[in-house]
């Protein structure tokens, strides 16, 4: 049987960005877009040019390499002609390779919410798919609340989709905006659409209201559409959208989507699942959730009893996939070559060279599990990592030593009686053998350690002179004002624009911070070729 290819849609930053309590800032958009471009999806929907400043920044140059940049953004406004329309046209200005609008499909949203006939809501589509590809942009139309439109009025549901198709959108994606379609209904309601459009041009965008976005997505890939719309650890509006994390796995792994379709992601996207879905938990300061299937730490747990017994015997009486597939790994271990392969891996997308019978790599692992059980996350600080790695490895040169570092907070009034804050840090370091004292102010103690600390490094110094700190992130691994304190830090250099991560746990956060900002300015002279 020939399979037919299944495209992968991601709108973590668009649809994702509505989740309650996240809040993207350019940069962070920046660094999540490049982790979906190292899982290997093939759309990257950005967000919404025009809508606010953050999105319109983020489109004023392209973001990815591989998969297709979208903007998203609405269709035309009835009564007005395509080059009347200033959202529209902001839209077809961005620096994007395909357009994604959102058109109704429901009678009643096009009287209610738009107020315009529903002759005028079809022109709208029809104009706008064709202002889009005229503009040399892939279209794609987002048919908003499509299964309830089509349970109330099929035939104008249909209309919509049809118009869109003809028009010349590449994909015409049904929507489940309120979350309230089942499995069954979204089977037989695609077999009706694949009437009018081919489902080599359909696409599904499920919410989870009812906990089905996955199983309704299968469902339409069941049904023929061959596309899915979805985000990074199911993140979206009020419950959530589809989650690819589940939904990667699923169709990669199980039948029958194994025989019905193929993805552009391999077996070695895969295995790095678990890393992605954990590392993007970290950008967004929380928790990975320990049962999440396939990539949660408690996927392949099994406590004592007859479970583990017979997991021991064999690993296939209680595991439905094999969890090195996806990158995760069973928690009773008959030896530690799970987890030695898993550290070749890692080691291997990072550049770092190593002999798989090299004894070092036995310390190695056993150093990044003690560190984990402190409350290190390498998921998402992979500078950190990396240089934990070559330290054990022997392939760090000590560039500086800090001696000492001390910071005071001093909150006084200041000559016009208001009330300050300020921070002040003394950071001392042997660089060469010569020990250099700097002092810096900043507005937090954060803030005057990286000051202090990159004030002077003596030969190294023209190799920092583009860092920039640009995000700066705290967990609290339990409870109390005494708590063990998880930090992470974003760095990025102006001159190569690479971005990195940082880490650092202590029950004092000033020095878990400390520990972060050494190694970022550490990791940039290690890139920068410093020679010590």
């Amino acid at each position: 049987m020939t399979r037919e290819k299944l495209y992968l849609f991601d709108t973590t930053l668009r649809d994702g960005a509505q989740t309650s309590g996240i809040d993207f800032s350019v940069a962070e958009k920046i660094a999540i877009a490049e982790l979906l471009e190292r899982l290997g999806v093939d759309y990257i929907e950005g967000g919404y040019p025009g809508a606010n400043p953050t999105d319109t920044e983020f489109f004023s140059q392209r973001r990815t390499t591989k998969a297709r940049f979208t903007a998203f953004g609405m269709t035309k406004r009835a009564g007005r002609s395509v080059s009347n329309d200033p959202g529209l046209q902001l839209l077809l200005e961005a620096k994007a390779d395909a357009n994604c609008f959102v058109a109704k499909s429901w009678d009643y949203h096009v009287e209610v919410a738009l107020g315009c006939t529903n002759a005028e809501n079809l022109d709208s589509i029809r104009d706008t798919v064709q202002a889009a590809v005229a503009a040399g942009r892939e279209a794609l139309i987002d048919c908003e609340h499509f299964f309830d439109g089509f349970k109330a009025n099929p035939d104008y549901a249909l209309a919509c989709a049809r118009t869109a198709y003809e028009a010349g959108a590449r994909w015409v994606v049904l929507c489940d905006t309120n979350g309230g379609t089942l499995p069954g209904e979204v089977r037989e309601i695609v077999t009706r659409v694949r009437e009018v459009v081919p489902g080599t041009h359909l696409g599904i965008h499920a919410h989870d209201d009812t906990g089905q976005a996955v199983a309704n997505s299968l469902a339409a890939v069941e049904a023929g559409v061959r596309q899915i719309q979805g985000t990074l650890n199911g993140i979206g509006e009020r419950c959530g959208n589809a989650n690819l994390v589940s939904l990667i796995p699923t169709l990669m792994l199980k039948a029958p989507y194994t025989d019905l379709v193929e993805l552009s992601l391999t077996p070695a996207h895969l295995r790095d699942l678990t890393a992605i879905s954990r590392a993007f938990d970290e950008m967004l300061n929380r928790a990975p959730n320990r049962h999440a299937p396939y990539v949660g730490e408690s996927a392949f747990a099994t406590k004592a009893g007859i479970h583990a017994s017979a997991l021991l015997k064999d690993p296939k009486t209680y595991e439905h996939v094999e969890p090195e597939l996806v990158g995760n790994k069973r928690k009773v271990l008959v030896s530690d070559q799970a987890g030695k392969s898993n550290l070749l891996g890692e080691l291997a997308r990072l550049g770092v060279e190593v002999d798989k019978a090299d004894p070092k790599l036995d310390a190695l692992l056993a150093e990044v599990k003690e560190r984990e059980a402190k409350g290190y996350a390498y998921e998402a600080a992979d500078a950190s990592f990396e240089l934990l790695a070559r330290r054990v490895l022997g392939k760090v040169p000590r560039f500086f030593e800090v001696k000492s570092f001390r910071v005071m907070v001093e909150r006084r009034f200041n000559a016009l009686g208001e009330l300050v804050t300020m921070s002040e840090a003394v950071v001392k370091v042997d660089v060469d053998g010569e020990t250099r004292m700097s002092v810096s102010e900043g507005n937090g103690p954060v803030n005057a350690l990286d000051g202090a600390l990159r004030k002077d490094l003596g030969k190294y110094q023209s190799a920092i002179e583009g860092l920039e700190l640009v995000d700066y992130k705290v967990r609290i691994l339990d409870g109390g004002t005494g708590a063990v304190t998880r930090v992470l830090i974003e760095s990025h250099d102006l001159a190569t624009h690479r971005r990195w991560f940082t880490i650092g746990v202590s029950s004092n956060i000033v020095d878990a911070s400390f520990q972060a900002l050494v190694d970022s300015i550490t990791y940039a002279l290690l890139k920068a070729g410093a020679v010590r």
